[in-house]
């Protein structure tokens, strides 16, 4: 069961690695490295992070600029870019590759919202599946008489660790509006 358990929660942070490293290439108003991350670039025949050919930098918040270790490089780079779903036009002043973020509109902050909300349910369900499967096994475990009923309720019950290594707070626990739990009735008071 143990090793269940393990199995899980790796699954379940990689979900949620994936889930973060989705929400770092939105582009909001604001220059941020990790917007580059996906973009690959023909670099000699292999498709290249532009982080491993190219010094990127955010000079002040709505400009990224990109200055790689070959000059040659540039007009790749800059062809990359454009091909990107990025939505952003580099300028090539001959030595490096800029990027202006334009401000954000009413409609692009909505548009935002929702693809942030999609990407947010994604991971969701993600996990919800990853939980269900973990689940199912741990009933296959018990019918099958690996572990007993008991471990099989401890394992459904086990909360789930967040970043840090502290488990996730139990529905309820320090809620003033939970009966019995007299200190934060306290504090209220």
């Amino acid at each position: 069961m143990q090793a269940l358990v393990k199995d899980m929660e790796t699954r379940m942070t990689a979900a949620l690695d994936s889930l973060a490293r989705e929400f770092a290439s939105v582009r909001t108003g604001r220059a941020s490295t990790a917007l580059l991350d996906t973009i690959r670039v023909d670099y000699y025949g292999t498709p290249t992070p532009v982080a491993q050919m190219a010094s990127v930098s955010v000079p002040d918040a709505r400009t990224l600029t990109i200055q790689p270790w070959e000059p040659s490089q540039l007009a790749v780079i800059e062809k990359a870019i454009l091909k990107s779903d990025l939505g952003l036009t580099p300028v090539n002043d001959g030595k490096t590759v800029r990027l202006t973020m334009p401000t954000l509109t009413e409609e692009r902050r909505k548009q935002l919202a929702k693809t942030v909300g999609k990407m947010a349910e994604e991971g969701r369900v993600a996990v919800r599946n990853l939980r269900r499967e973990a689940n199912d096994k741990l009933k296959g475990m018990a019918k099958d008489k690996k572990v007993s009923e008991d471990e099989e309720r401890r394992g459904h019950d086990r909360p789930v660790h967040r970043e840090g290594g502290r488990p996730a707070q139990e529905k309820g626990a320090g809620d003033p509006l939970v009966l019995g739990d007299r200190s934060s009735r306290m504090e209220t008071a």
